[in-house]
């Protein structure tokens, strides 16, 4: 498993908003809190870096570890890549995507940050970065209806996704813990409204009744992985009977052999040629909802199961082949944050020897 210190090397290799939101989470759930509160410069550079007036999104995906917004793609035709692998690119399209998801996991890991500084770790938000968050979230509140490329990137043209929809009732939600416990002034009769009419948004839009499941985006039929993360943000409770029964459906489909896969590209074409492995970090998403739905025996096995596909090291890629190979990035940072949070939750709920 990657330490605290290689948590930080890896991330530093791009400033990702959501690799940063997961590496606070990961980092507070293993008692590292001064690495924790080490990452609070990220969050300076966030705020200087976001556009201080404008309709576009506020904050990109992305960052240069120096701060500044380009990363221009460019394809290196001369080279074919691992196995084959078209297209090598450098830079990253991405960056200029909008991906609303980011505003959620970026305030959620603040508002971790506050309970843990409220517990007598770290230090307690100022009131500039206050303004810088109540920024953001005035935006989502205006804007969360718009589609997206959602988390996974697409390029396929942009979408109504239900976990786009999910996290940015997450950054409404927290702001408005953390304005009502430090009493920070906030627009919350605006906020709580806003966060109650995509709470009603998901329960009508992202809910398919034919499939008795949450679906990937507005009225669709599609299963998504992300999904998972519903009762990991406290949006849903994991025994909730809608849960289960999404669960249920991501077992039957997008679950072999204790593996997850993202999503079904031939029922939603995603702008990529070529098949995919199982998605690590979705794996371990999975292992932390069955732990929390109380089915403490398959959570031990597909966890035990994903353990036997680390490397020598105990590292992680971010994809697992049909033969077990590692694919994509390497080591994954994401996948080794998703093994964290499943392995103390699911330690969390088995049961001890005395």
């Amino acid at each position: 498993m990657l330490s605290a210190e290689g948590l930080q090397k890896s991330f530093k290799a791009r400033q990702v908003v959501r690799d940063f939101a997961f590496s606070i989470r990961a980092l507070f759930r293993l008692g590292f809190t001064a690495e924790a509160a080490a990452f609070n410069a990220f969050r300076d550079t966030l705020s200087r870096a976001a556009a201080p007036h404008s309709d576009d999104s506020p904050l990109q995906v992305m960052y240069r570890i120096d701060g500044t917004d380009r990363l221009d793609e460019q394809e290196l035709v001369h080279l074919e890549g691992y196995r084959g692998s078209r297209p090598v690119r450098v830079g990253n399209g991405a960056t200029r995507q909008l991906q609303l998801d980011i505003y959620g996991e970026l305030i959620d890991s603040i508002y971790i940050s506050e309970q843990q500084a409220l517990a007598g770790h770290g230090e307690l938000m100022a009131y500039g970065r206050w303004q810088f968050l109540t920024r953001l979230v005035d935006w989502v509140c205006a804007h969360w209806q718009e589609p997206d490329e959602g988390i996974w990137e697409t390029r396929a043209g942009t979408r109504r996704f239900t976990h786009s929809r999910l996290m940015c009732w997450v950054a409404i939600d927290r702001a408005i813990r953390i304005a009502t416990t430090r009493g920070y002034p906030a627009d919350l009769r605006r906020w709580i409204q806003t966060r109650d009419e995509i709470f009603a948004w998901i329960m009508d839009r992202g809910w398919n009744e034919h499939r008795q499941a949450f679906v990937q985006a507005e009225h669709a039929a599609v299963l998504d992985a992300s999904l998972l993360l519903m009762p990991l943000v406290h949006f849903i409770a994991p025994t909730d009977p809608r849960w289960l029964s999404t669960l249920d459906a991501i077992g039957a489909e997008l679950v072999t052999d204790s593996l997850v896969y993202r999503y079904n590209p031939a029922g939603s074409p995603d702008g990529l040629d070529g098949n995919e492995g199982t998605f690590s970090i979705c794996s371990f998403w999975y292992v932390e909802c069955l732990a929390r739905a109380g089915r403490l025996e398959e959570a031990r096995l597909a966890f035990e199961k994903m353990l036997t596909y680390a490397n020598h090291v105990g590292l992680y890629s971010e994809q697992i082949g049909l033969s077990g190979e590692l694919l994509g990035n390497f080591p994954q940072a994401f996948t080794h944050l998703a093994l964290i949070s499943a392995a103390t939750n699911l330690d969390r709920a088995l049961p001890h020897p005395a």
